[in-house]
């Protein structure tokens, strides 16, 4: 089982070894890890035995590093954060690059927040990389707000359990972000909307509060390429398509086809790794709809280890 202290150099010496460690926060305790280390992301998905690449909550020590991470705040989410930070509210931003796709699923926009913890703020201060952290929980489970709870469902996941006792809000953060111009509440938190309309008047609230910013679980379609996308097996497919096999590209989980040119297809994992297959999903989808392709054919992984979370998203990708 995972230790618990309230060791922050330590914490801090783990988390840049790529280990995961659980931090308090006034919200919930989170499953953290080096948001910029794509091993240590895959990690958190792993321990948590999430169902589908959720975009995660990236944690930093203050708005000055935001700056480093995302392209611009609008004004309107500048003065939230301005009226909330350090607290229970996480802005949805345009991202650099600098963000893997995989802490994102893909979307362009990262949630970033600057949590209310003592200890917490103290371990964000000494590292040079912000932390991925959703709540530290298996997926669909009560969120934990102390860290016997960790301990209990996630103890064996981790290298070490930060203890900065009992959470203050005990609710998950109030996620918001902007588009054409309107502020928008995608998940709602410990950050009430009448404070939040305080500051920035009038926001609409999604229909479906989310704990998946820019959720996709409101939409079938999603993280779709520009170019059509056919899910199948892809003997079939290929049979299917034969007569346009110079306008077909290939996404595969394994396999290489002879009869497909070298650039326009993408075997996910060669060995059949399925950590490797999810690390490299959306850069292939990328990859593969920058070719001279007018069609991409995929196939469906075995629904074990990842290749459930993978499928899900290779779905939306070809639901139209």
């Amino acid at each position: 089982m995972a230790e618990i202290g309230k060791d922050i150099i330590k914490s801090a010496a783990l988390l840049t070894s790529g280990e995961l460690v659980a931090i308090p926060t006034e919200t919930v305790y989170g499953l953290a890890g080096n948001a910029l280390d794509e091993k240590a992301v895959l990690q958190i998905f792993k321990s948590k035995n999430r169902p589908s690449f959720d975009p995660l909550i990236v944690h930093l020590a203050g708005i000055d590093q935001v700056y480093d991470y995302v392209e611009f705040i609008p004004d309107e989410l500048k003065a939230l954060a301005d009226a909330f930070w350090p607290g229970a509210l996480t802005l949805l931003l345009p991202k650099k690059d600098i963000i893997p796709d995989l802490v994102t699923s893909g979307l362009g926009r990262v949630g970033v927040r600057v949590p209310n913890h003592p200890l917490t703020r103290s371990l964000l201060e000494l590292l040079d990389f912000p932390l991925a952290a959703p709540s530290a929980n298996p997926f669909g489970y009560i969120s934990p707000t102390s860290a016997s709870h960790v301990q209990h469902h996630l103890g064996k996941e981790l290298a070490y359990i930060l203890d900065g006792g009992l959470c203050e809000v005990g609710l998950e953060s109030t996620i918001v972000g902007m588009e054409q111009g309107q502020v928008i509440i995608y998940r709602l938190g410990g950050v009430s909307v009448g404070a939040i309309e305080e500051v920035v008047g009038k926001v609409l609230i999604l229909p479906q509060s989310s704990s998946n910013p820019q959720s996709p679980g409101m939409l079938k379609s999603h993280y779709a390429p520009r170019k059509p996308m056919v899910l199948g097996d892809l003997d079939e497919l290929m049979q299917q398509y034969q007569h346009e096999k110079e306008g077909v590209a290939i996404l595969s989980f394994r396999r290489s086809f002879p009869d497909i040119p070298a650039s326009n297809q993408v075997a996910l994992s060669s060995s059949g790794d399925y950590d490797e297959a999810a690390r490299n999903l959306f850069s292939a989808m990328r990859e593969l709809d920058e070719t001279n392709a007018t069609l991409i054919l995929a196939e469906e992984l075995p629904e074990i280890h990842l290749g459930k979370a993978i499928n899900d998203r290779l779905r939306r990708a070809a639901a139209k």
